[in-house]
Order: structure tokens, then sequence, then C-alpha cells
């Protein structure tokens, strides 16, 4: 049971409590830290140092919040398998709308009108998530790879090079050329 309210716990850290606030803009900041990245199964990320600043603008019928993420998480570079830290930005806005049935796309979040706070913990991690590039490799310095010169060099000795064949039908090389105009 303690494990229960362990879990939980740490969750409340990212709720915005919206129900006393006057109408206006409201800033919140939260400080994401290796513990955060802990909670999330499966997880590409388990150690970074991400800021967030949410800037709540809050109406009548609906909230706005506007997300800005700026830090650096620890990702395994995709070429040499070495752990780096990748810079990360992100700004995103999510309308927050009131309505019977919890409901969620990409821009909207509806909530029920009985509740006076939202969880941001989920969204921080997906926004996160988001910032990372595809590609995870180092970052150059100066023009030059930061990634493992060892370790480059031993992938080169074992990398397959593929022997081009020499086509035999003439009609396959005149349609290779057709594709080259």
């Amino acid at each position: 049971m303690q494990h229960f309210f362990r879990t939980m716990g740490w969750r409340s850290k990212y709720d915005v409590e919206f129900k006393g606030l006057k109408e206006g803009l409201h800033e919140f900041e939260f400080e994401i830290r290796d513990e955060f990245f802990e909670h999330f199964e499966q997880g590409l990320i388990s150690v970074g140092n991400v800021d967030v600043k949410v800037k709540l603008e809050k109406r009548s019928s609906f909230l706005k919040l506007h997300f800005k993420l700026k830090g650096w998480v620890e990702l395994t570079c995709d070429r040499c398998l070495e752990n780096y830290r990748q810079k990360i930005k992100h700004k995103s806005e999510l309308f927050v709308k009131f309505g019977e049935s919890d409901y969620e796309d990409d821009e909207i979040v509806w909530v029920s009108p009985e509740k006076n706070q939202i969880n941001l913990a989920q969204l921080i991690y997906e926004y996160i998530i988001l910032s990372i590039p595809i590609r995870h490799v180092h970052p150059e310095k100066k023009g030059v790879s930061g990634c493992d010169a060892e370790m480059l060099e031993k992938l080169k000795k074992y990398e397959h090079k593929e022997e081009e064949k020499q086509d035999t039908d003439p009609r396959w090389a005149a349609l290779k050329n057709w594709n080259n105009n």
C-alpha cells in the first residue's frame, strides 16, 4: 500500500489547480530531473534536466496552456552507441475545454466540469519525447563528429560491402538510365 501512495504522490507535483484562479494569465514552473523519467515504463529517457514553463490562460469557458520546454536529455548515439546529452527545446499550446466526457486529441483536452485541477505529468513527458530528433547522433563540434572515433573504426572494419553485380541483360541497363533522366 505504501508503494501505491509513493507512486501516486509524485504525480501531484504536476497538478495545476484552476478552480480558484482569476481569469487571465498564470505562470507555473516545473523542474524535470532523472526521477521523473523513472515513472514512465519502457521510456526512451532515464536521465535528463528539463525546465518547463507553463502559462495558463484562464477564460470562463476554457483554459489555454502554453508550454515551453528547454534543457537536455541523455540518449544513446545511433552511430557509435555511446551516451550523449541531446539539447531539447519545445513550444506547444493546448486547450482545455469542459464537457461531460473525458476526451482528448492533439490540441484539445476535454475534462469534466466538476474537476478543479489538471495533471500535466503525462503531457510534459510527451512533449519531451516529441522534442527529441528522430536520429540520435552526437552533435558536431566545429565540424568534427562527437562520436567515439575508436568505435567508428571498429564499425568500419565489420562493415558489409556489397559487390556490384553486372547486369547481363542490356534492357535492364537501358531502364536504369531512363530513370536517371
